[in-house]
């Protein structure tokens, strides 16, 4: 067995980044800039007014100054004349600051009297002007890579940016295999269950900026499992789930070997997850066996595929990030494997839940975190810091 870097350096020599395609800035959301985006103007493209007002000169403000208006400036409509001594324009938010203005004095700081406004008593000393380029400068960039935010893309609208390059969003399929399995919604027989880690890491693969599809369930036989094979021979990554460990029915490794498969390595000392392998298919794509136990699928998608579908993406190869925080309960002692204890981060504060079997994917649905405990780590009293990922 080898630890957990040790699989995950493996895995990363094993995903390459992508190649780039050119999308729609409206189809942007989610994908990975994969070039520098730059601005292809000032923002605000003027100087122009922060709040409703009057565009004035800052020399002729003074309390009691009387001022004479001799235009209005809108948003879109600017006010095409310049202000000279003892005049001023009505000015909206955003409109442009007209010529000779260099300050804002608010609607609120003024007595209106026709064409003429006098400065009051109480002056707000703000100039409520923002600046061209206040926000952003034609050529700054936002740098790749980077996975877009709709904040992002907000931004590179305003920079005038109408399609980015990106890159192409892994092709994953899934493979499900036993005997025992059955699709969600079918009625199954009572040695049968039904599968559900293929559906949770096709959502965790969405969430990532994978493109997943779900292949059939591949019964415990050669013959279909080679099939199966066959219909991912145009993916970048395959996920097979169950049949990676040494039981008489556990048929993947067989089958990926006999296919071509050239394997990077085969278990994990982890837990749960033990009976992981990796490597790379005849048709390039790369291959991770993962186990069959529901958590045990998951957790090592959080572990393993997560940081995968990332380096693919060109965004690094860096394992999941952790935090610390301090235990609300003390805890047992731990066995020789790396262990990925499912818990709850509540109030700053760690709770390991009791019952860590790897097939209880309702005490995986409750923790919010994974507290990973080193192998052969001793019990941990109340208040001991301890290493945890959020999943």
């Amino acid at each position: 067995m080898i630890s957990v870097a040790e699989a995950l350096a493996h895995l990363f020599a094993l995903a390459k980044p992508l190649d780039t395609e050119v999308v729609p800035l409206k189809h942007a959301g989610g994908r990975v800039l994969a070039q520098d985006a730059s601005a292809r103007r000032d923002q605000p493209p003027f100087s122009a007014s922060a709040m409703d007002g009057y565009a004035v000169r800052d020399k002729d403000v003074k309390p009691g100054a009387v001022l004479t208006m001799i235009g209005e400036s809108a948003a879109g409509h600017r006010f095409d004349g310049k202000i000279s001594a003892g005049e001023c324009t009505r000015i909206f938010t955003g409109a442009p600051l007209p010529k000779g203005a260099d300050r804002i004095v608010i609607q609120e700081d003024v007595i209106v009297n026709g064409n003429q406004i006098t400065i009051g008593d109480n002056l707000d000393s703000n100039h409520y002007v923002r600046a061209k380029g206040f926000d952003f400068r034609d050529g700054q960039s936002i740098a790749a890579p980077k996975k877009l935010r709709p904040s992002d893309i907000a931004l590179l609208a305003a920079m005038n940016v109408p399609e980015v390059s990106v890159t192409r969003k892994p092709k994953v399929a899934i493979l499900s295999t036993g005997d025992e399995l059955v699709m969600p919604g079918e009625t199954p027989n009572d040695d049968q269950i039904i599968a559900s880690n293929s559906f949770g890491l096709y959502a965790m693969l969405q969430d990532l900026g994978a493109d997943p599809r779900l292949l059939p369930i591949a019964r415990d036989s050669e013959e279909s499992l080679r099939t199966a094979f066959e219909l991912a021979n145009d993916v970048d990554l395959l996920l097979t789930i169950g049949g990676a460990s040494v039981g008489d029915h556990d048929l993947v490794g067989k089958v990926a070997a006999d296919l071509g498969m050239a394997r990077a390595f085969y278990k994990i000392a982890m837990r749960p997850g033990k009976p992981l392998m990796a490597g790379r298919l005849k048709s390039g794509a790369m291959m991770i066996g993962l186990p069959g136990n529901p958590v045990s699928a998951m957790v090592c998608g959080k572990v393993f595929v997560e940081p995968v579908i990332r380096a693919m993406l060109g965004l690094g190869t860096s394992p999941a990030p952790e935090f610390t925080a301090p235990l609300a309960a003390e805890i047992t002692a731990n066995g020789p494997r790396e262990h990925y204890m499912r818990a709850q981060l509540t109030d700053g504060q760690v709770t390991v839940f009791d019952r860590q079997d790897s097939a209880l994917l309702s005490v995986l649905a409750d923790a919010n975190i994974l507290v990973i405990r080193p192998p052969n780590d001793p019990a941990r009293k109340t208040g001991e810091v301890m290493r945890c990922i959020t999943i």
